[in-house]
């Protein structure tokens, strides 16, 4: 048995004696608040009379009832039902007798309250484990006693203590004051997976049919007596800042309270990792509803003014330093001259293996290419809201926010109050995939309500929120292998680099499976404000490496899949460095699962099939894909994943992950692009930029997971990168031609003589 250190003391519990009946709480002092639920949603579960709180993440009602606190930001990643799911199991609660809230933000009794690098599982995991098991272990004890009977014979099992000698049992609703009274152990024992009776099942999301019936469960459901619409007018373009505006047109029309400009961030403000905004002075529109403010927006007469080189002191988790934006308006076919001319010079050497010249120089054969893909935007479902509610006494925020941990912090230095002043709830989130780490959005709405003093929600435009900034970079790669005579390859160089960041990742595979092995890499500075977005520079560098491994396998002579297992052989069997970042032999998990899933290497009827494999967010996933040509058009068939993420926790939300990673891959590789012209992007809503449409998703996707005793590992990401690999591979099996620069529907090929 795995035995975990409650790791609590006995100053983080309080008593609380004053509910009916004197039943005695048990809790951390950030849950002391039970919402009671709306009267259709007590159609199953009949709600009981008394709580009694016992622990940070549940109380136990005393007809057994259990609700299960939520910590994390919902980003539609299914946190909110596969957390509890957790706490349940150890718990060992039925899931039906289960309710689950969203908590509210507390960094005192709870650390990693973000979405954010596929971590919530992860981190989550043990402390997860911790509440249900010590909960548990509480409720034995008391039986224990009333019972008068060895607490080591007292059986739980769905929410009821048993005790087999005596034919005792007792439901936790029973035990759940007298647990109340009980020392906190310093340890609990922690079941065994092969025990696990909810982890490792299919349940349905919590807010699914709140989801599917319309009711208010996101930021811009969000309605408060007297609440103000405010909404942000930002420059052009980037390399522009605020001049001059005359508001008093705008201010006569129907609705509009008043128009005015903030700063959101002083020029010393050392701003954290996401803090970071293009547009530091905006001019605000507010008014009574969001019609009346968009209207009075396109009315508003603005002047711009070009800014000079700037540069932003930054702390970047525990390091400072300094984010340059150079002056001037940018434009994509310079980006792409420059980007070229970058790549083509020798790079900063991130790591060095044997002599890679010298291999090279000697190689039978040298296969060389390179890859590119534009800036995206995000593109939320849910447009950029937050509500704002700042008096003299304490700031109350609402909202979708996948990182409120690390923005309460920016919201109390904005607004000079202290941090037990600042409240910040979560609502679910109508997507994030990176955009909402980054919370300027949430400090704009607290300055603006400070400022009016007046309750306000904040809403952007979808052309706001697409020409405000926070892409995913620019990239661009070259490769290059050599074989020896016999089809082996003898070493490796990747050079990458883009705007503003390297996508390049110098230890992960091929690292380490060759004696001779290059990694350099470069950046380009800009004014283009970018951050990160799904699965940050795996969502480049990945189907780049993959398309360039089939390369060279077909160089070589080889099948694809055998040719990343010889390589990932090497790498189990005789390691070359330190610092490889991937487990070989879960590497090749997955890609052997993979082949006997898809069925690869028998008759395909008809269909071209290309591969992919990836490591990132320290999870492992494959993925073949199948294309078949109609109308001289690639449609995707079918995507078999196969994935090593440890642990899964509801396999219902893990396949839909999957799905959906594969899904969103597909469509950005193929379809999307972000440009610019003079700083100004060309694509400000759905009408030029292009996403996956239903009728383009893939007909078939079947989902498998390697089964191990492994602690979970990131999912919200992994699956995205490598189908991006599999498609291109896929691609040149139908049509004859290797794409290299995404998206592949505009990538021509290259012009011969």
């Amino acid at each position: 048995m795995t035995h975990i250190q409650t790791k609590i003391g006995r100053r983080a519990f309080i008593r609380n004696t004053s509910m009916a009946g004197g039943g005695l709480v048990l809790g951390f002092s950030w849950l002391n608040s039970c919402k009671p639920k709306e009267a259709a949603e007590m159609a199953v579960l009949e709600m009981p009379e008394e709580w009694f709180e016992m622990n940070a993440f549940l109380k136990i009602g005393d007809n057994g009832v259990v609700t299960i606190m939520s910590p994390n930001p919902e980003i539609g990643q299914n946190v909110k039902t596969s957390m509890p799911m957790i706490v349940a199991e150890e718990l060992d609660v039925d899931w039906d007798n289960v309710i689950v809230e969203q908590a509210a933000l507390n960094t005192e009794n709870f650390t990693w309250q973000v979405a954010g690098g596929s971590r919530s599982i992860a981190n989550g995991w043990p402390a997860l484990r911790m509440a249900g098991a010590t909960a548990r272990h509480m409720l034995r004890e008391a039986a224990a006693q009333a019972w008068q009977v060895p607490a080591a014979e007292i059986t739980t099992s769905d929410g009821v203590l048993h005790h087999e000698a005596s034919g005792k049992s007792a439901g936790y609703g029973e035990m759940a004051a007298a647990a109340a009274l009980l020392e906190v152990p310093e340890e609990v024992t922690l079941k065994e997976p092969s025990e696990f009776k909810i982890v490792g099942t299919a349940r349905k999301n919590v807010d699914g049919r709140k989801i599917v019936t319309g009711k208010p469960l996101y930021g811009l459901d969000v309605q408060r007596e007297g609440m103000l619409i405010a909404s942000p007018v930002h420059p052009p373009a980037f390399g522009m800042k605020l001049k001059s505006f005359d508001a008093e047109g705008v201010k006569s029309m129907p609705g509009i309270r008043d128009v005015f400009s903030i700063k959101l961030y002083d020029d010393d403000y050392s701003r954290g990792a996401f803090d970071h905004t293009a547009f530091n002075e905006l001019v605000i529109v507010l008014g009574e509803t969001t019609w009346q403010v968009f209207q009075a927006k396109k009315a508003l007469n603005v002047e711009w003014e070009a800014t000079p080189d700037q540069a932003f002191p930054m702390t970047f988790f525990g390091n400072d330093i300094v984010v340059n934006h150079p002056a001037g308006a940018e434009n994509s076919a310079d980006h792409r001259m420059q980007m070229e001319e970058l790549n083509a010079r020798t790079g900063r050497v991130v790591r060095k293996d044997g002599d890679p010249e010298a291999a090279f120089r000697n190689a039978a054969k040298v296969v060389e290419s390179t890859y590119s893909c534009p800036f995206l935007a995000h593109n939320t479902m849910e447009p950029m809201n937050f509500f704002a509610h700042v008096t003299e006494d304490r700031a109350e925020l609402l909202g979708p926010t996948q990182t409120p941990e690390w923005m309460e912090p920016a919201v109390a230095a904005r607004l000079g109050m202290p941090l037990e002043k600042i409240d910040i709830m979560m609502t679910r989130m109508g997507g994030g995939f990176g955009r909402r780490l980054y919370g300027h959005f949430l400090v704009e709405a607290a300055a603006i309500s400070q400022r009016v003093k007046a309750p306000v929600k904040l809403v952007y435009t979808r052309e706001d929120d697409m020409s405000q900034g926070t892409y995913r970079p620019a990239y661009m790669a070259t490769y290059r292998a050599a074989l020896d005579a016999d089809g082996n390859m003898t070493a490796f160089h990747v050079r990458a680099g883009g705007v503003p960041e390297s996508p390049l990742f110098a230890n992960r595979f091929p690292a380490g499976a060759l004696e001779n092995y290059l990694a350099e890499d470069w950046t380009l500075e800009s004014n283009i404000t970018t951050g990160a977005f799904r699965a940050p520079r795996s969502n480049f560098i990945a189907g780049a490496e993959q398309a360039f491994l089939d390369e060279v396998a077909e160089a070589a002579g080889k099948d694809p899949i055998e040719f990343r297992l010889e390589l990932l052989k090497r790498a189990q069997e005789n390691p070359v460095g330190e610092n490889n970042d991937y487990e070989a032999d879960r590497y090749a998990g997955v890609l052997e699962l993979v082949r006997e899933k898809s069925g690869w290497g028998q008759d395909a009827g008809g269909k071209s099939r290309g591969v992919s494999a990836y490591f990132c967010h320290d999870s492992y996933v494959a993925q073949v894909l199948d294309v078949v040509m109609e109308g001289g058009k690639p449609v995707v068939d079918r995507v078999c994943t196969a994935i090593d993420c440890g642990i899964v926790i509801n396999t219902d939300a893990a396949t839909n992950l999957a799905e959906g990673g594969a899904v969103d891959g597909i469509g950005h590789a193929m379809y999307s692009a972000l440009t610019f012209r003079d700083g100004a992007p060309e694509q400000t809503n759905f009408d030029r930029y292009r996403l996956i449409r239903h009728s383009e998703a893939p007909k078939n996707i079947d989902v498998h997971f390697v089964k191990n005793e492994i602690d979970p590992t990131g999912l919200g990401e992994p699956p995205f990168p490598p189908v991006m690999g599999a498609l291109a591979n896929a691609m040149y099996k139908a049509t004859g031609r290797r794409y290299y620069n995404q998206p592949f529907i505009t990538d021509k090929p290259p012009l011969v003589g």
